[in-house]
């Protein structure tokens, strides 16, 4: 009897385990944060390119000085405190007891690197953010002075761009070219591995000096072929799911284990011209190629009634969006007037690029049909991401679509990058001296009448040379797993998944 009690408790206490460890795994976290990009990044470091899919890579390894929230307010991040001293003067104060990846410690040195390294040929395609700073000057360790070469008003602003991301100078001068595949931050995230055009695999870093994630790997995955995002989604296989197409608006919203995110980006999507080659350097010929297409028809047609048609360059939710510029209806036969007064000689051969985004591909297929009805034969050709980007750098295409994203919620950011004669991000190659002029008044004006009426003259000027014809603002559609919690997608076009838990 007294071994048969034995036996039963020991049975007992077994069978208690085993039933509270099956009770105890479902409550336990996720490890891994799976996520589905459009395409993968061209580098992980911050300055060599201005794209959206490395500044999804980039908040997540670097820290910037100061951050916007959700509702566009400044928020500390490597700066503590901050104040501005005169017009062009900003003193902060750093910091203390943050690491970099690689173990060194953050200091004001390394600020006083990031921006002199930004300002340097490497940084040439984010230099409207660098190229405003004058000199940065070191007070101690932790303090710092910004002196700007004339008022920017929205300077502070665009230190929250990863830009601003602080890099450590011993692992950028280590890492030399390749230090894009290797980078080094403070941020809450560790690099990990690089599997190109697959995906990139981040672990926590567990000495953050913020808010450490709830999760320890974060894997972003590149899935260009929008059903495959869906599909992926459907089955598990990821967390999130970047860009739902509007195709799958639908499925994902009625299936009960997945949940529908929603919102406008500060983004425009356009179709551009090559401003430096003929017939496009004329502005009659574009304005002919732009009557002759129904932007806002083509708009509504790949994106089912979501989202809108644009009829400036900034986006309507961008400060200083001018929403008073008339749409341009479509006149075929105003257009070959044009085309005429130009003198161009028709059929005219021309090729139009996009990468592999879907609503790009089926719109340039609908501009194919209505630029035929006018004389004009367009070639459609599909790049992968890095060699479009590279591609159009090299001045050699006619038309491209396109999407510019003002991650800094400000009409300067949303033009001149992409507008301005200088601008990092002008692959239209548009130059014209009103537009520069304009643009460097609007940027050291005050918050006001005066700066908003200067941004609406440019806005007109633009539209009147039309380098773009205005394809979308487009509503973007994200999906994740029922049981993720935090995810908050930001209009900025890059989301900070920090905060994503697993319920």
């Amino acid at each position: 009897m007294k071994g048969n009690s034995r036996t039963k408790a020991t049975l007992l206490a077994v069978s208690a385990a085993v039933l509270l460890c099956l009770f105890a795994v479902p409550a336990l976290a996720k490890d891994t944060l799976v996520v589905a990009n459009i395409y993968d990044a061209r580098t992980l470091d911050p300055i060599v390119q201005n794209e959206v899919a490395t500044s999804r890579m980039c908040l997540h390894i670097y820290d910037t000085l100061l951050a916007l929230d959700q509702e566009n307010n400044l928020v500390p991040m490597l700066a503590e405190k901050w104040e501005q001293i005169d017009d062009v003067t900003y003193k902060f104060t750093l910091r203390k007891g943050v690491k970099f990846h690689n173990g060194e410690p953050f200091s004001a040195k390394d600020v006083k690197y990031t921006v002199e390294r930004a300002q340097t040929p490497v940084g040439s395609a984010i230099r409207q953010y660098s190229e405003v700073v004058d000199k940065v000057e070191i007070v101690d360790d932790y303090t710092v002075i910004f002196r700007l070469k004339a008022p920017f008003t929205p300077f502070l602003m665009s230190l929250s761009h990863t830009w601003g991301s602080i890099v450590n100078q011993k692992a950028v001068e280590a890492g030399g070219e390749s230090y894009g595949m290797n980078p080094v931050g403070t941020g809450p995230f560790k690099f990990k591995s690089w599997n190109k055009g697959d995906r990139i695999v981040l672990e926590r870093n567990d000495d953050y000096w913020g808010k450490k994630p709830a999760y320890k790997e974060l894997v972003m995955r590149a899935v260009a072929e929008s059903i495959n995002r869906t599909i992926e989604l459907e089955s598990g296989a990821v967390d999130i799911a970047y860009r739902v197409p509007v195709t799958d608006v639908r499925r994902v919203e009625e299936n009960e284990k997945l949940t529908l995110y929603r919102h406008l980006e500060n983004s425009t999507t356009y179709m551009g011209f090559n401003c430096a080659k003929a017939p496009w350097d004329n502005p009659k010929v574009r304005q002919a190629v732009r009557l002759a297409l129904d932007n806002v028809g083509m708009q509504k047609a790949v994106f089912r009634g979501t989202g809108r048609a644009p009829n400036a360059p900034v986006a309507p939710s961008v400060k200083y969006s001018h929403k008073d510029i008339p749409y341009v209806k479509r006149d075929v036969e105003a257009a070959k007037k044009l085309l005429a007064e130009a003198g161009v000689q028709l059929p005219l051969k021309a090729e139009i690029w996009t990468n592999d985004y879907k609503p790009r591909r089926d719109l340039a297929t609908i501009i194919q049909a209505q630029l035929k009805e006018v004389g004009i034969e367009l070639e459609h050709k599909v790049l992968e991401w890095g060699a479009y980007l590279d591609g159009l750098q090299k001045k050699t295409h006619d038309m491209y679509i396109l999407g510019w994203v003002a991650s800094v919620p400000d009409a300067e950011f949303a033009i001149s990058g992409v507008l301005r004669s200088t601008g990092g991000s002008n692959y239209s190659f548009f130059a014209d001296a009103e537009v520069d002029a304009l643009l460097e008044k609007g940027k050291s004006l005050p918050d006001g009448e005066e700066r908003a009426a200067v941004y609406k003259k440019v806005q007109e000027r633009i539209h009147e040379l039309a380098p773009w014809v205005y394809m979308y603002n487009e509503e973007t559609f994200h999906g994740s797993q029922k049981n993720v919690k935090g995810f908050v997608p930001s209009p900025r076009g890059y989301h900070l998944l920090t905060n994503v838990t697993f319920e």
